[in-house]
């Protein structure tokens, strides 16, 4: 017999022990939006979804399910072979908490492989983040990295995100550089993708004295940070990290990996053209048909990001301490240094930050 599990209950056990969560929609919704960490064993092919929906549209429920059948029928050895890898408990869930996630439990269950089912399906995760982002609470301070692009803040992020330190990532979750060029060789996040992995964050670090961010713009991509978290972004504690130009454009360079996508970095340049000098224009676009990316991307950092970001930056409402540093290696260990120092910091908010770092 199927058993359903309630969201609660589900994010509880997730807590405590190892636990598969199971997708079974097709891989198109899967990519729109799943529970973090979810793996992805549909019964169906995007076009195979659409062959039922079809049936269910303009012949009936019953003609839809039997042709439903029959395609999973085809499929059962090799779906099966699937979920005997997963060597976890494991839930499987669909849209609602219905047809497909009940079917795939009652083969598991006719396999002696032993699931529980979400009730609700990723509708009632859905409603959970929604609700989780409408109440508008996030305790941690926010200590918040500036500095001109290419100052490798995502990189610092990273490094101390690797040594246990708490960090959200906003372009990691938009999976979005957060610049003209940002999409460039990625697949960015939907905004229902974007909150999941928010909330997922906020749930971690709720108990956080602090947590680091980057200062994003309120959009990266095509997601939206919500106003309550950008406003308290703004009012952070900034971190403005200063590094040499040579180092900046190393970086980006290490990031974006121009020479493998030029004709889009080329697109994508077309689109700011217009607001950078003529000559300087004209410069930059024959250094990237000539495929220099050194010298138009100093370009771009000296007459473009640099005074877009000095305008933006003018009126932080933070209070602001400077990093100055000669790569991503010593601004990391200066960050860490300057926090731990509590005698040179201004704020009483960093008292109990100290207290964290050093615990």
């Amino acid at each position: 017999m199927v058993q359903d599990i309630s969201l609660p209950d589900l994010l509880e056990k997730r807590k405590k022990q190892n636990h598969t969560l199971v997708d079974v929609r097709s891989p198109k919704e899967f990519e729109q939006g799943t529970i973090p960490g979810s793996i992805n064993i549909p019964i169906f092919t995007d076009d195979e979804r659409a062959e039922v929906g079809t049936i269910y549209k303009q012949v009936g429920p019953d003609a839809a399910k039997e042709r439903g059948l029959q395609i999973f029928s085809q499929k059962l050895p090799a779906y099966i072979r699937e979920f005997k890898k997963i060597n976890t408990p494991m839930t499987v869930f669909c849209w609602r908490g219905g047809m497909r996630s009940k079917t795939a439990a009652t083969v598991l269950e006719l396999m002696d492989i032993h699931s529980t089912r979400l009730a609700g399906g990723i509708r009632s995760y859905r409603n959970f983040v929604v609700e989780y982002l409408e109440k508008e609470t996030f305790q941690p301070e926010f200590i918040v990295f500036n500095g001109f692009t290419g100052t490798g803040k995502t990189a610092i992020l990273k490094k101390l995100a690797d040594n246990g330190y708490p960090v959200m990532d906003f372009e990691q979750m938009a999976n979005h550089r957060g610049s003209i060029f940002g999409h460039i060789g990625l697949n960015p996040s939907n905004q229902k993708r974007f909150d999941s992995l928010l909330v997922e964050r906020m749930i971690d670090y709720k108990n956080s004295p602090f947590v680091f961010v980057e200062g994003e713009s309120k959009r990266i991509g095509k997601v939206v940070i919500p106003d309550f978290l950008y406003e308290k972004k703004e009012k952070g504690i900034q971190l403005i990290i200063q590094m040499p130009i040579e180092e900046r454009v190393r970086n980006i360079l290490d990031d974006y990996h121009p020479w493998e996508y030029p004709e889009k970095f080329f697109e994508a340049f077309h689109i700011i053209k217009k607001r950078i000098h003529t000559p300087v224009a004209k410069q930059t676009e024959e250094f990237l048909k000539q495929e220099e990316f050194t010298e138009a991307t100093r370009l771009l950092l000296t007459h473009y990001y640099d005074p877009r970001y000095e305008h933006a930056t003018k009126d932080f409402q933070g209070e602001r301490m400077i990093i100055k540093a000669k790569n991503v290696e010593d601004a990391y260990n200066k960050i860490i240094e300057t926090l731990e120092v509590t005698g040179n910091l201004t704020s009483n908010q960093f008292t109990k930050i100290d207290c964290f770092l050093k615990d």
